[in-house]
This record gives C-alpha cells, sequence and structure tokens, in this order.
C-alpha cells in the first residue's frame, strides 16, 4: 500500500557509482546498478537516511512522496536470501562496468580457461579485480592462494612479471603512498583471517614511499595472530632485482 512518507532521492546527475553509500545502508535498499546508486524497491528503504553522509557528491537527500510502506519482514527475507546464496560472487560497489569477482582459470585443473592461439602470449593473470582497496576479503580465488602483493609501478618497470612472478599466485596491487594504510592494513587482516593463504611474494620498487608495502602486509599479519611466509623482492626502474629476501 503506498502511503505518504519520507524516502531517500538519488539524484543520478551528481551520483558517480562510487558506492560508498551501500554498506551504509543496512536494509540493503540501495545498490549500483548501471553505473549508478539506486533505490531497489521503495518498501526496503526506511526513510531514515543513514547513507546521506557517505555521499561525497551530494547526491542523496530525504524527500516525502508516496511510496509503498516499509515494509520490515520484506528486509529481513530480503537480506535473508542475499547472505545464502551461496553461489554468487561478492560484488564490487564502484561502479565499474563489469561488477562481478572473476577468475580466469579452471579450479579442477588450474589451467587458464581460455586456450591461446599458436604463439599467442597469454596474460597469467587468474582474476579480477586486482586492486587491494577492491578485492573483497572473502572473494573465492583467495581461499588457499599464494598470493603476490605488487606496487603499483611494478607491472611497467618489471618485464618478465607473468613469465617469472605471476603465474600461479593471487594478485593485489596498491600504492602505499597515495592510499590509506590504515585500510591497507586493516583489509589484509580481514583477508589473513578469512582465508587461508599460502605464502606471501611482496614486490616493490626502489623508491622509498614503496617500502611501507611489506611493513603493511606484516602488521596485517600480526593483528591477524597469522604466521605465513613472506618473501621480498625489491627492484629498480628498470627492472632490475637489487633485493630478494
Amino acid at each position: 500500500m503506498k502511503v505518504l512518507r519520507k524516502i531517500i532521492e538519488i539524484d543520478e546527475e551528481k551520483c558517480d557509482g562510487c558506492g560508498q553509500c551501500v554498506p551504509s545502508c543496512a536494509e540493503g535498499a540501495i545498490q549500483i546498478v548501471d553505473g549508478k546508486a539506486r533505490v531497489v524497491e521503495d518498501r526496503f528503504c526506511d526513510g531514515l537516511g543513514a547513507c546521506l553522509g557517505e555521499c561525497p557528491n551530494d547526491a542523496l537527500k530525504i524527500i516525502e512522496r508516496e511510496a509503498d510502506d516499509f515494509d520490515e519482514e520484506a528486509v529481513e527475507e530480503y537480506l535473508s536470501e542475499k547472505k545464502n546464496d551461496k553461489n554468487e560472487e561478492p560484488t564490487l560497489s564502484c561502479g565499474c562496468p563489469s561488477t562481478k569477482i572473476q577468475s580466469f582459470v579452471l579450479p579442477e585443473s588450474g589451467f587458464v580457461a581460455i586456450k591461446p592461439a599458436a604463439g599467442e602470449l597469454v596474460s597469467s593473470l587468474s582474476h579480477w579485480p586486482v586492486k587491494i582497496r577492491l578485492v573483497p576479503a572473502n572473494a573465492s580465488f583467495l581461499k588457499g592462494a599464494d598470493l603476490l602483493v605488487l606496487a603499483d609501478c611494478v607491472p611497467v618497470a618489471l618485464p618478465d612479471l607473468h613469465r617469472n612472478f605471476l603465474k600461479g599466485r593471487v594478485l593485489l596491487m596498491g600504492c602505499p603512498k597515495f592510499d590509506d594504510v590504515q585500510d591497507y592494513i586493516n583489509k589484509f587482516t580481514e583477508i589473513f583471517n578469512i582465508a587461508d593463504i599460502k605464502s606471501i611474494l611482496v614486490i616493490t620498487m626502489e623508491v622509498p614511499c614503496c617500502s611501507g608495502l611489506p611493513m603493511i602486509v606484516k602488521k596485517g599479519m600480526e593483528a591477524s595472530g597469522k604466521k605465513i611466509s613472506v618473501e621480498e623482492i625489491v627492484i629498480s626502474a628498470r627492472g632490475k632485482i637489487l633485493y630478494s629476501q
């Protein structure tokens, strides 16, 4: 039944699909659809506005209009269905065109699912996304994985990255200078708590700002209480290995 009540309105012109409002909606009423935040169903929105302060573009506001009345039982059923869907991978909230977690390998064999043509170079990347901030800690490809943690600049300097380092490893990339260090530590802590990580290889550049990445990984490990083998490699701007331990 429709009633006159307060409800969230989203300005599509201002919304850039960043997804910061999604986790703040305990009822799951807001989701990223086609790159924009949208109210899934009016009956899921309680109109209290817990999501308002999370939008960096001021795209959300509370208005009063006719809408389906808030249905708490429907919300509980909706959230229960989402929680119990074991076959669906987590969805990114970044609004990117491809929002689903992707794996590019066949779990049974470990071989790349798409066979290359004769003489064709093939990427050893086994999954998507790869940025530390975007990878959910419960992504299936992290379970029992050997991690390769790269500073953002490494792939453009290290010519044999795919052949010698990436194959058989799960890649996580980030920049400790431009991203939030504590967020990184929290993410690695969560990953180590959830996934049974077997080993970690950290590759950084020779520049000082990169030196924080191994420290971040180790602090995450310390916070999780896990003990995992960690190898560190430092390369020059020309791709030469300067240090390995």
